[in-house]
């Protein structure tokens, strides 16, 4: 009875969070399918762009991941004023990470001329990174205040604001990319421009939503704006959030050094990984969004001092990416052609492709309940063993049976996916172990050392 009531409110928070991360991946698509039409030199600027920004934002949404257990625990406490100060803290933090990845992509983009790339690739990513640039400041206000709307279980809103900032990025790619209602025709730093106002828009709807949120329930946001500058919850923001997102970047690391080792292979087993990673990629959205879930869920239940439920929350998270993995699993295995003809009609990279997903089927059993595992301990204020750990199974263990399967014995692609399906075995594995060993220790304990020291923070308040 408690599963099911348990999985029936996870499921509540993590569909909307899923349909958001299907949301930007969409934006990249129409990005993607809209330059494609002024020629294969702006498509490639995008593409090369799109690797940079993502490169380096990394760092900006994996800082406020730390928001999930910051603000669920508080919320699950009953300290709702502390949900409002974190807020405020990580958009002060905001401030300095956007004035950074400012400066980077401003001077980036030339620098790609030494790596050789051919010029007129250059003048257009350069063009492409300095337009997105304008758009970074709202973009980075908001992963905090994504976070901070998930902490407080109001997720409604975020669908929303991501569904209809593609439209938004559609119009602008129509009025900027191929100069209409007279504006020039800018191409891939018309893409730029569109996507910053598209990251406006999303950063003013949800600064309007919260204003809203604060006024019908008294929340008065606003009167936290004090917070604004307090070290100690900004240092609690980078301790936390600097592990998570050395961990997404270790993750998307290796996968960017698997489609260069396949870049190697040729262009059919390259175009035949972007394919499987493609499908791989979508799929993994909706275990994505029930892992941001897991997190508030696991968050509020450590917050409230109900170690069960904080463990049970983290299992039926565990549970419900299993069972859509498989769904997805059994997809990859009955109809792989149907699935690649979405994307190619050659008969060679199709079958190439068709194996991958074989192997990519199993994959997805153990990405998805990684992710969610990862989740699990980020709301217990955990980000540290999921950095070890993908730095172990990715680097140490994944990509050197990649490399060897790949070459040494002759597997070619096929011997690339095999290692990253050994690698994300691993560590779901022991992400797995490292769930039960830390609710089993924060059980011995009664309850987390930070949540017991924010507790007695907010008494001497």
């Amino acid at each position: 009875m408690r599963f099911r009531l348990e999985a029936r409110q996870m499921f509540h928070l993590a569909w909307p969070l899923a349909v958001a991360e299907m949301g930007w991946m969409l934006m990249n698509f129409v990005d993607l399918a809209m330059i494609g039409r002024v020629g294969p030199t702006a498509m490639a600027a995008i593409a090369l762009g799109n690797a940079v920004f993502i490169a380096f934002g990394i760092i900006a949404s994996g800082n406020m991941l730390s928001l999930d257990a910051l603000v669920s625990q508080a919320y699950g406490a009953g300290r709702v004023d502390d949900c409002h100060r974190y807020l405020w803290s990580a958009l002060a933090y905001c401030i300095p990470t956007s004035a950074a990845l400012m400066a980077i992509f401003y001077f980036v983009g030339p620098l790609l001329g030494y790596a050789g790339y051919a010029p007129e690739v250059v003048v257009q990513v350069t063009g492409y990174l300095r337009a997105l640039n304008w758009g970074i400041p709202f973009l980075v206000g908001y992963f905090a205040m994504r976070r901070y709307l998930q902490g407080l279980h109001l997720v409604g809103i975020i669908p929303f604001a991501l569904i209809s900032a593609n439209l938004v990025n559609a119009a602008g790619n129509y009025i900027f990319i191929y100069g209409h209602y007279g504006f020039p025709a800018l191409g891939a730093r018309g893409s730029g421009y569109s996507t910053s106002v598209a990251r406006v828009y999303i950063f003013a709807v949800l600064i309007a939503y919260i204003a809203w949120k604060s006024h019908a329930r008294a929340y008065h946001v606003g009167r936290f704006a004090r917070s604004l500058f307090d070290w100690q919850r900004i240092s609690e923001v980078i301790r936390l959030g600097a592990p998570a997102a050395a961990q997404i970047a270790l993750e998307v690391g290796v996968f960017s050094g698997s489609t260069l080792i396949a870049g190697r292979l040729g262009a059919q087993a390259v175009a035949s990984h972007q394919i499987a990673l493609e499908m791989a990629s979508f799929t993994f959205m909706v275990p994505l969004g029930i892992s941001a879930a897991t997190a508030v869920r696991v968050g509020h239940a450590i917050g409230r001092r109900d170690l069960p439920a904080a463990t049970l929350s983290g299992w039926t998270g565990g549970a419900l990416s299993l069972v859509w993995m498989t769904f997805t699993a059994l997809c990859f295995w009955i109809i792989p052609r149907q699935l690649v003809a979405i994307f190619t009609n050659d008969p060679g990279i199709t079958h190439l492709a068709v194996s991958l997903l074989m192997i990519a089927a199993i994959f997805q059993l153990f990405d998805g309940l990684q992710v969610v595992m990862i989740g699990a301990l980020r709301g217990t204020a955990d980000t540290r063993t999921a950095m070890l750990l993908n730095i172990l199974g990715w680097w140490i263990v994944s990509l050197p049976i990649s490399i060897l399967l790949c070459f040494t014995f002759g597997l070619g692609v096929v011997g690339i996916w095999i290692g990253l399906c050994i690698g994300d075995i691993l560590i779901a594995v022991l992400l797995g172990f490292a769930w039960h060993r830390r609710m089993a220790q924060l059980t011995r304990e009664g309850i987390s050392d930070q949540v017991a020291l924010a507790a007695e923070a907010a008494a001497q308040e």
